[in-house]
């Protein structure tokens, strides 16, 4: 992708949920990446192991059990992942020290996919204890697990694409709303910085 002519150095990522890890993975493993954004996401390997050369990562185990079902039927799936700093959930985190770059992790606190405050958190000791710097971590009360572009209607439930199953994912419409926008404009002026070495010119009014 770094060859095709519509692509220009330095480069950035950004990741949203299964998205997010496999980001962390990009930018640990491959060269030329300056700067990665998460959306929701989690630091270890999730849903399917990941093969890269002569190596596989295996994903995080999780336990059925603690699934929770909401009274129209929607699946909750944040208590049933497993605890990726407790064995054998170990081999599953990404060695995210070994990344080049700065990360941001667009955290919303009521996600009900998993605990992505928590992985947020995980990120920042694990790269300071590596003497990386911090991580930057934007957390938005009352938002769920999409975090989509300003002005898209926020996704509280869905069939889920890998599960097969509708999930809920959290978030209040206006406080979701909300951040949204302000979470667009926070990704723009991170990559703008660590990108361009400059700032957005446009700021929206809400």
């Amino acid at each position: 992708m770094l060859q095709h002519p519509q692509v220009k150095g330095p480069n950035g990522l950004l990741g949203f949920s299964k998205g997010g890890d496999l980001c962390l993975s990009m930018a640990s493993f491959l060269k030329d990446i300056t700067a990665t954004v998460l959306i929701n996401a989690c630091v270890a390997n999730t849903l399917v192991p990941l093969h890269y050369k002569d190596m596989v990562i295996p994903e995080l185990g999780s336990d059925p059990a603690k699934q929770k079902i909401t009274e129209s039927g929607c699946l909750i799936s944040v208590d049933m992942w497993n605890n990726p700093l407790e064995e054998p959930n170990l081999q599953s985190l990404i060695p995210l020290e070994k990344a080049q770059g700065p990360f941001l992790f667009i955290v919303g606190l009521d996600d009900q996919s998993w605990k992505s405050e928590f992985y947020a958190q995980i990120a920042c000791d694990w790269l300071q204890a590596h003497g990386k710097d911090r991580p930057q971590i934007i957390q938005y009360p009352e938002a769920g697990h999409c975090i989509d572009p300003p002005y898209f209607p926020l996704c509280r439930a869905s069939v889920h694409a890998v599960l097969g199953k509708a999930v809920f994912y959290g978030g209040e419409p206006r406080a979701h709303s909300r951040a949204q926008v302000d979470a667009w404009q926070q990704i723009q002026r991170f990559f703008y910085k660590h990108l361009s070495g400059t700032e957005p010119v446009t700021h929206s009014k809400i």
